[in-house]
């Protein structure tokens, strides 16, 4: 199915070059001159190499048909990350590599969306926002908070955020896990 490069996400499949390509990071670019372009790692399905790709915005990408199934993350450990299959019990390890700079967000009990081709586990997919908690930030100065600066945050899984000045120690977010932003206060 054809998809517009400015919607690729981390955890697709794409066709590319003839070959099968799970989306490792992607990152949205808009440069002060020319066209916005998303900045793309992929790893192949079959060889497990990974490449760099940069995709205009405008150009379309073939993302292919898999099979979504929710599954739950049980542990990790030197093998890679184990997974079971929340319908039939059966697990399965997948490399820890497989979701690169987001691999800090998933925890036990997780459940998160695997791809499979023909029955092979291929790529996860975490939720889009996750809650975490503040360990370490400056504290706010006063009249900080009339500005829309941020401030920088260590999470409890060791992520580095920028935050807006009122976040202090303690609290919990809800961070986007693509792009590892600040969205806002955990309820």
């Amino acid at each position: 199915m054809k998809q517009s490069a400015g919607s690729i996400r981390i955890g697709w499949v794409i066709e590319y070059k003839g070959k099968s390509w799970t989306i490792v990071k992607a990152q949205h670019v808009k440069p002060g001159k020319g066209g916005a372009f998303m900045q793309v790692e992929m790893k192949s399905v079959e060889e497990g190499t990974k490449t760099n790709e940069r995709f205009r915005t405008e150009d379309t990408v073939e993302k292919l048909m898999v099979e979504e199934k929710p599954n739950q993350f049980l542990f990790e450990d030197g093998t890679g990350l184990t997974f079971m299959d929340s319908e039939t019990y059966d697990q399965f390890t997948m490399p820890n590599d497989i979701l690169g700079d987001s691999l800090p967000f998933l925890t036990d009990g997780m459940t998160v969306e695997i791809n499979f081709i023909d029955g092979k586990p291929i790529s996860v997919a975490l939720p889009k926002q996750v809650v975490c908690e503040v360990v370490e930030t400056e504290p706010a100065l006063k009249g900080q908070t009339v500005t829309s600066s941020y401030k920088p945050a260590i999470l409890d899984n060791g992520v580095r955020v920028m935050v807006p000045p009122f976040i202090n120690t303690g609290e919990k977010i809800v961070v986007e896990t693509g792009d590892v932003t600040y969205v806002e206060r955990a309820k």
